[in-house]
């Protein structure tokens, strides 16, 4: 049913968002047909990197799923930048890590509860995200918000420049360590042998496919959706912060969103997490880097330092998640738990 749905707000979207485009429509009406375009092109992702993640398994596509998604999120924090709205992008980096990590992974974790009781996943898997989650927020993004107020512009962006490109780098090699020279090593036995019991909706070629047709598409239509945010904002007397925060992280990261919990409910609990997790750790330590080097080269420069709030919820959603999944175990009330700081935090950015 729903798959339909999808279908159809694809099939009317694409050609409603070319028209308007060049039509020059209402923008808060575009606005609208914009994200729900983008949101039905982030679900044919989804189903495409369920299939390479049961063809791959659990931890390369875990790994597809953050990729893909976070790709529509690059997508629009470039076209962001190129529009001179730096604190969008900045806002929407710290609006994918909450939505990830306590909107992603409390509904993961809430819904998968209701079907099954408890649920379990790689406990070692946990433990090394955990203390990559603690270094690539708290360490990098810290450290440039404090040397940066005793610095000027400039060495405040050459700071984030060299910060951006050891993240970058650790986080290259963080992918070695889990997909190449310890593959294996710390698998919980069966959990390897369980994806392969499932047949994929689409083959390899026809899903790689369809995620090159729907990134392409996300492209053209996240470009028109920035030179909507002024414009919403004014509207509906919303900040650049809470459309950040809230609407371009939602909108950007619809993909992972609706694959996590799809296979938190399918009980496959590892994939749900690494793609929240795993996710997470892509726009700390990949994302937000590349934005940061790829603004060095447009008009509008983007150092890597957000504001008081943004750390501080940041910081908080780290410590809650790495209490509630270093056990390797879930449940329905941990969710909810997690989704009841998202939405204090959510209520504090729209008020702010």
């Amino acid at each position: 049913m729903m798959n339909r749905i999808f279908v159809g707000l694809v099939t009317a979207g694409i050609p409603l968002s070319v028209a308007g485009k060049l039509l020059d429509w209402d923008k808060g009406l575009m606005f609208v047909i914009y994200c729900l375009t983008i949101i039905a092109l982030s679900s044919f992702m989804g189903r495409a990197t369920e299939s390479l993640a049961i063809i791959s398994g659990p931890r390369i596509g875990g790994l597809l799923n953050a990729t893909f998604g976070n790709a529509v999120e690059l997508i629009i924090s470039i076209f962001s930048l190129q529009a001179g709205l730096v604190g969008v992008v900045l806002a929407s980096i710290t609006g994918s890590i909450l939505g990830n990590l306590l909107l992603v992974g409390g509904l993961s974790f809430f819904i998968g509860g209701l079907k099954h009781k408890r649920q379990s996943f790689n406990v070692h898997d946990a433990r090394h995200n955990s203390a990559l989650l603690i270094f690539a927020i708290i360490v990098a993004f810290v450290i440039p918000e404090v040397f940066s107020m005793s610095m000027s512009k400039a060495e405040s962006l050459h700071l984030s420049a060299g910060i951006s490109i050891i993240l970058i780098v650790l986080y290259i090699a963080a992918l070695v360590f889990k997909l190449v020279t310890h593959r294996g090593t710390y698998n919980i036995p069966g959990e390897e042998s369980h994806h392969e019991e499932e047949t994929p909706e689409w083959s390899k070629a026809k899903a790689i496919t369809v995620l090159a047709l729907s990134t392409l598409a996300v492209a053209y239509v996240s470009e028109a959706l920035v030179h909507t945010f002024h414009h919403i904002g004014q509207t509906l007397g919303w900040t650049e912060l809470f459309i950040g925060v809230i609407i371009v992280a939602i909108v950007g990261n619809a993909a992972e969103h609706a694959s996590a919990i799809m296979m938190a409910y399918k009980n496959k609990m590892g994939i749900a997490v690494e793609i929240a997790v795993g996710s997470t750790l892509q726009v700390a330590m990949f994302v937000a880097p590349v934005l940061v080097l790829v603004s060095l080269f447009l008009p509008h420069t983007m150092p890597l330092v957000f504001s008081m709030p943004e750390l501080i919820a940041m910081i908080a959603a780290v410590f809650l998640t790495i209490s509630i999944s270093n056990d390797g175990d879930s449940n329905w009330f941990e969710g909810a738990t997690l989704l009841a700081a998202y939405f204090i935090m959510a209520i504090g950015f729209y008020l702010l």
